[in-house]
């Protein structure tokens, strides 16, 4: 989560943004929706079911009251296409081998700026970006596969192991490997 979420702030600010987080009941989904909320970005937290993505969307401004969050029930390709109007970033954090982007739908997104798929089993999450792909342009979108931010991700995740070496009672959450990944990067 802090890997992808520190490869979009690379290309654009994240504070006033909008981003789509596809797949954003999960566990990765729901930290990559928090870190942006924390950075100041406007969250559309997507799943199969409303229902989820309005608890998920809970469980956040728990912990960041002034987040801005908005539950998205995504079943059909319409409601895909709704969801994506205005959105400068997306992120496919669902499960392996679910595909969530269509590439028509991607490519048609106007306002698009950053697609991040952390899905490495195909289909991928984002259909036309590859696993590789690390700030490849597709139209006028930058992308990047799952590969794409693992590099970044093996650096943070070493950092972090590493300070647990030094400090035995230190608590690594989210926000403090995002912390970790800002130092490197």
């Amino acid at each position: 989560a802090s890997a992808a979420v520190l490869a979009a702030a690379s290309h654009i600010q994240l504070g006033g943004a909008t981003a789509l987080v596809l797949g954003g009941t999960g566990p990765v989904g729901a930290r990559i929706s928090r870190l942006l909320a924390r950075q100041g970005t406007a969250v559309r937290l997507a799943s199969r079911k409303r229902d989820r993505a309005e608890k998920t969307c809970e469980n956040i401004a728990a912990r960041i009251p002034d987040a801005t969050l908005s539950a998205v029930a995504i079943s059909s390709e319409n409601d895909l296409i709704s969801a994506i109007e205005k959105v400068q970033l997306i992120f496919c954090a669902g499960a392996a081998g679910v595909q969530l982007l269509p590439a028509s739908v991607r490519e048609a997104a106007l306002d698009l700026r950053v697609v991040i798929d952390l899905n490495a089993v195909p289909p991928h999450g984002a259909e036309g970006i590859e696993v590789h792909d690390r700030a490849k342009s597709y139209g006028q979108a930058i992308c990047y596969g799952a590969v794409g931010v693992g590099g970044m991700k093996m650096k943070i995740h070493k950092t972090a192991l590493r300070s647990l070496f030094e400090q035995n009672d230190l608590l690594l959450d989210a926000e403090e490997i995002f912390e970790i990944g800002q130092s490197l990067f």
